[in-house]
Parts: C-alpha cells; structure tokens; sequence
C-alpha cells in the first residue's frame, strides 16, 4: 500500500514529496502526475511515477492502484469545472480502496464567500464527506507568494494600486508543504477539516507595501483605487476579465476578515514559527 500524491509538478506537490521523502521510505510513495517526464527526479529517487489526470478519470485508477491514501491537490480550475476534477479524484480514490483521502483546501473555504474559490473548496469539502471514506481537509492559509503577484506593477511604478483590502494570515508553501507531509506520514492524525493552518501574523497590503519598500530601499506606497479602475488595469495589462473579477473578490473577501485568522495549528504540527511573510518577500525579492 502507498502513498499517492497528485499535483506533483506544482510548487507546493513538489515540496510536499521533497519532504515526504526524508520521513518515508520511496517506495512507500508513488505520484500521479499528468505529464510522467516532468516527473524524472522522482523516478530517479525510487519513486513510483504513473499519469494520471482528473479531467481523465480512467487514467486515475491506474495512477492511484495500491493506495492507502490519496494526496488530492486541488486543480487549477473554479466552479463547476473544478468541482468535477475534484470528485473524479474522489471517486477515483475511492475506488482504489483509498483508507483516507487529503485534499488541499482553504482556511477560507466557505459557500458564501466573496472569492470564488472558496465556495469550490467547501464543495469539494462536501463531496468528500459524502464519500465515505475518512478525509482530511487540509485548511491551508492563503499563500504568502500571492503578495509577489499583487507588488509585480508596484516594484516598477512605486505605488501598490488595489480596492481597498482587509488583514490576510499569510503562509509559506514550505510551511504547508512540511505539515502535509507529517500529516501523511501519521496518518489519521486529523479527521475531517484541520484547524487553519496559517502563518502567526494578519498583514494588510499597507503592510506589504512597507516591507517591500525596506526590502528593497525604494519607496512603495499603498494606493486605494475603486474595483472598477483594479479591473481595467488588469484587463489592459492581458488579464482575461473572468479573472480579473475573480480577484476583485478576493479583495472583498479580505474585507469582510475571512483571511484573518490566525491559528497556533500550523506551529504546533511542523514544531517551529511558521514562517514570516518578510522572510518570503526577501527572498524573491533581494535574492539572486
């Protein structure tokens, strides 16, 4: 029986199995990835490589034979498209004879929220419950390289333009990437949803605009601009209006605090401070 990991040509897949690999032996883990030769260093590693993608559910049972428990990342897709990806991973599972199944959720996962992948994970959350099969939801807290997105037109015009916005507990992939993998490795330790799992620090974009502006010694102010004026940057700059939209939401979502809570979770489970969001700037942006 083993441990099957989806996701693993994505940032935090493959911190996950770098880190699974020093708490398990490789032949314990095996990964299901859509494109095998992206996956070369795992094979080389020891570790069982197989394709498989959610949009293909019948490559899914090869990918995941032998399963003990399935690491479900979530896929890169919203609504109902997104939804199905995830409960053919699910069923696939499932059918496997998974003892448990993870999945890569959100701290903000909610069906009323103002950001539209938040309703997608409490419906993925919903599915897995209705499964039958004992699941983790792993709350992840909002990924603190969203910050390096939001700073990318600041770093060359000096202001950080965005709708006004609210506290976020911003949280490195190496630090969800490390409590993953201790919750693979033990399994069981959660059951159903895990608190959320978030760095120690609730932080505006005033705030990141400040640590930009002393990491990088030049000045950054934090400008307030409507939804409307946020969406036409956006869309002139390539963005597709679907997701430009989006990501208004996010901001309207941070407003109304649903990315603001902090939790003790994520230092208890990896056994350190979670990882600063200044650390995580400075190295993007001072390094190299």
């Amino acid at each position: 029986m083993m441990i099957i990991v989806t996701g693993a040509g994505g940032q935090l897949g493959r911190a996950i199995l770098e880190d699974l690999l020093e708490r398990l032996p490789a032949e314990k883990v095996a990964v299901s990835v859509r494109d095998p030769e992206k996956a070369q260093w795992l094979r080389e590693r020891g570790v069982r490589v197989r394709r498989g993608d959610y949009a293909e559910p019948a490559s899914l049972a090869h990918a995941f034979e032998d399963a003990s428990q399935v690491l479900i990342v979530s896929a890169a897709a919203t609504g109902d498209t997104g939804l199905s990806l995830h409960r053919a991973a699910i069923t696939a599972a499932k059918a496997a004879g998974a003892r448990r199944i993870l999945y890569t959720s959100h701290m903000g996962a909610n069906p009323a929220s103002l950001f539209a992948p938040m309703p997608d994970h409490a419906a993925t959350e919903a599915a897995l419950g209705e499964s039958g099969v004992p699941y983790t939801s792993l709350r992840n807290g909002f990924y603190a390289v969203t910050t390096l997105m939001l700073l990318r037109e600041a770093l060359r015009t000096g202001e950080l333009a965005a709708p006004q916005d609210g506290p976020v507990s911003w949280t490195a992939h190496a630090d969800l990437a490390e409590a993953a993998a201790i919750i693979l490795a033990d399994e069981g330790r959660f059951d159903g949803p895990t608190p959320p799992l978030t760095g120690s620090e609730a932080l505006d974009l005033a705030d990141v605009a400040a640590l930009a502006a002393d990491l990088t010694g030049r000045p950054i102010r934090r400008v307030v601009i409507t939804e409307e004026q946020y969406v036409a940057s956006l869309l002139s700059h390539g963005v597709p209006e679907s997701r430009a939209r989006m990501l208004v939401g996010m901001f309207a979502a941070s407003r109304q605090g649903e990315f603001a809570q902090v939790d003790p979770a994520l230092a208890d489970l990896i056994g350190h401070p979670p990882t600063p969001l200044r650390d995580v700037m400075k190295a993007a942006l001072t390094e190299g």
